[in-house]
């Protein structure tokens, strides 16, 4: 698949970002951005820091839709994210093989079962991967999004950064009010997407030497405009997602505990 093929490239200098929510009695979880570089299978890790618990509460969060099973999520990814990218095994296996590395490296290797969302910010990736961790350790891969990340285009542009972030009650998830901007564009996606919010942190500037504070955000985009560009790099800074995949997060609580 000539898409594929240009999505996932060898020697890429590759970043992942994966939210994790677990099951205990509050929500919980991270953030974790990582760097990358992968050349003739061998793995060298660049970069990784870590940040606290979260406890986030939720402005307008409908139930989550209760799954049969962990994996029967798999099933229903396919069946309702109409924007997917299939992943060969080897990659999925890559994938799975880096988030198990990192999660050693930082220290949450004994992690209970729970659903993990991947973003790989390089520029010939560009995807959001969603895995399920089993109580055994064992990752299982369920489905896959393009996405879109930090462009160097000027004033407020921030590269997408790297390290670990908390979610916390001091940086409230919201929903897209669905109104246009000055230039016609719904940024958050139509009304009712729902914006995760990872509170102010430090990223490169692109527009100058140095580094700035940025909100960094997982979020829909306008459905018009911005969503047939993902893939690609696009955004200010924050993680940008197909609405559809938004939906299903949202829906089945992926990342609430």
């Amino acid at each position: 698949d000539a898409k594929i093929a240009r999505h996932y490239m060898p020697n890429r200098h590759a970043l992942i970002a994966h939210a994790i929510a677990t099951s205990e009695q509050c929500f919980n979880g991270f953030v974790i951005i990582l760097s990358a570089t992968i050349k003739l299978m061998m793995l060298s890790l660049l970069r990784a820091s870590i940040c606290a618990l979260f406890l986030p509460l939720l402005l307008n969060s409908a139930p989550a839709f209760p799954v049969e099973s962990a994996l029967g999520l798999k099933a229903i990814f396919q069946q309702t994210v109409d924007r997917r990218l299939e992943l060969p095994e080897d990659e999925q296996q890559h994938y799975a093989a880096l988030i198990q590395n990192e999660m050693q490296r930082a220290g949450l290797s004994a992690l209970p079962p729970q659903y993990l969302l991947l973003v790989d910010r390089s520029a010939q990736v560009q995807a959001v991967l969603l895995f399920w961790l089993s109580d055994q350790g064992q990752l299982e891969f369920i489905g896959a999004s393009p996405a879109s990340s930090g462009i160097h285009n000027g004033f407020e542009y921030f590269e997408t950064p790297l390290g670990i972030f908390d979610h916390n009650i001091a940086n409230q998830d919201f929903r897209a009010e669905g109104t246009l901007n000055s230039k016609g564009i719904r940024g958050y996606g139509r009304k009712g997407m729902r914006v995760y919010d990872f509170g102010w942190v430090n990223a490169r500037q692109t527009w100058r030497t140095g580094t700035g504070k940025m909100r960094l955000q997982l979020h829909a985009t306008d459905p018009d405009y911005l969503e047939p560009r993902l893939g690609t790099v696009q955004s200010k800074g924050c993680i940008r997602i197909p609405a559809a995949l938004n939906e299903l997060i949202d829906r089945y609580g992926i990342l609430d505990a």
